[in-house]
């Protein structure tokens, strides 16, 4: 059973029931659906409030940063909802200029730690900052790189701050060699595996709308990359996002 920890059902056009049906008929039973701004984080937590199965973040991505945080913090409180994020710095596009990207990825690292809640973080050209940042508010006990692009030097540093890594389709692409050459260097209990849907479909899917039925394709990828069977990988990830996410595993069939 696969655990997708980063899709955004907010955006995706199809109804969120029958996604998660289609999910859960490729093995994909638990989904995390993640706000990147208040409104769409609220949009969120109603979304997972229909589903057993289904959770929520609630936070402001560095695209948003320029309209600041006002009224997110309320929503952290909602039932559902485990994490604070996505946020971070994007470097690549500096829809929000940096200086803001900084403030409102502190402050949110802040509500983290004030709500004992996971981060997920967005990192695009940006890892010495964001590092930075990380280190100068403190790293959340429970931290994840969502869509993890780095090289193993990347992987190695986030090692080192216990922060979890969760891979993308774009592990799967052919041109990813350093990305994939990180995961053979990333502790088996801090991977996870993520569409980002309906963004970054995987091989052989590319060009088409991803969908969280799709994260099995990574994990047999990724799986098969560094070298354990699918059926462990799915347990390591699903595990690992139970941990991070502060969810209850269910008990084991028998008692």
């Amino acid at each position: 059973m696969w655990f997708d920890n980063h899709c955004h059902l907010t955006t995706i056009k199809d109804d969120p029931a029958e996604i998660v049906s289609v999910a859960a008929s490729e093995g994909v039973t638990k989904l995390l659906t993640v706000g990147c701004s208040v409104a769409d984080s609220a949009n969120a937590i109603e979304i997972a409030s229909r589903f057993d199965n289904v959770w929520a973040t609630a936070g402001v991505h560095p695209h948003e940063a320029a309209n600041g945080i006002e009224g997110l913090e309320t929503l952290l409180t909602s039932e559902g909802v485990v994490a604070v994020g996505e946020c971070g710095l994007d470097y690549f596009y500096e829809h929000s200029p940096r200086e803001a990207q900084a403030e409102v990825f502190a402050q949110q690292i802040a509500l983290a730690h004030k709500y004992e809640l996971a981060l997920v973080i967005h990192s695009r050209d940006a890892w010495e900052d964001t590092f930075n940042v990380l280190d100068e508010c403190g790293v959340p006990e429970r931290t994840v790189f969502h869509c993890f692009t780095g090289t193993p030097a990347e992987a190695e540093a986030a090692a080192e701050r216990n922060i979890y890594l969760s891979f993308s389709g774009i592990v799967t692409f052919p041109s990813a060699k350093e990305l994939q050459a990180a995961a053979k260097v990333a502790p088996l209990n801090r991977i996870l595996v993520e569409t980002d849907s309906p963004y970054l479909a995987p091989v052989p899917h590319r060009g088409k709308a991803n969908k969280p039925a799709l994260v099995s394709v990574v994990g047999q990828f990724l799986a098969e990359h560094i070298g354990i069977s699918v059926e462990q990988l799915a347990e390591h990830t699903t595990r690992n996002a139970h941990d991070l996410y502060g969810i209850e595993l269910p008990a084991p069939a028998g008692g």
